[in-house]
């Protein structure tokens, strides 16, 4: 059953140690592999709103590129500072070849 989840794309979309956004309903979010595993969150930096898919991905940890903030990709925690408020994540699914998203 996928009730909730929108495709978002391909497993070749999204190749190791990458970072992409994709659109999920009115929320733009940003998938990572790490290490051949999928992971995402909401797009935007909760500091001043970062694009996220243009950070630097360390082991399960994105890093803004404007203030350095870090998110955990799995969970969407702040790990690091100027952030407060977490992201949201998003629960992955794989399907054959499709990738599939929905809010946790």
């Amino acid at each position: 059953m996928n009730e909730g989840y929108t495709k978002v794309g391909q497993i070749s979309d999204f190749p190791v140690d990458s970072l992409k956004r994709v659109r999920v309903g009115n929320d733009d979010v940003v998938v990572a592999n790490v290490d051949g595993k999928l992971c995402a969150i909401t797009a935007s930096c909760t500091h001043r709103g970062g694009p996220l898919e243009e950070g630097e991905v360390q082991g399960t940890v994105v890093i803004c590129p404007w203030h350095g903030g870090q998110f955990d990709l799995a969970t969407g925690k702040v790990v690091s500072p100027p952030p407060t408020k977490d992201a949201i994540p998003f629960e992955v699914k794989v399907e054959g070849a499709d990738v599939m998203l929905r809010r946790k």
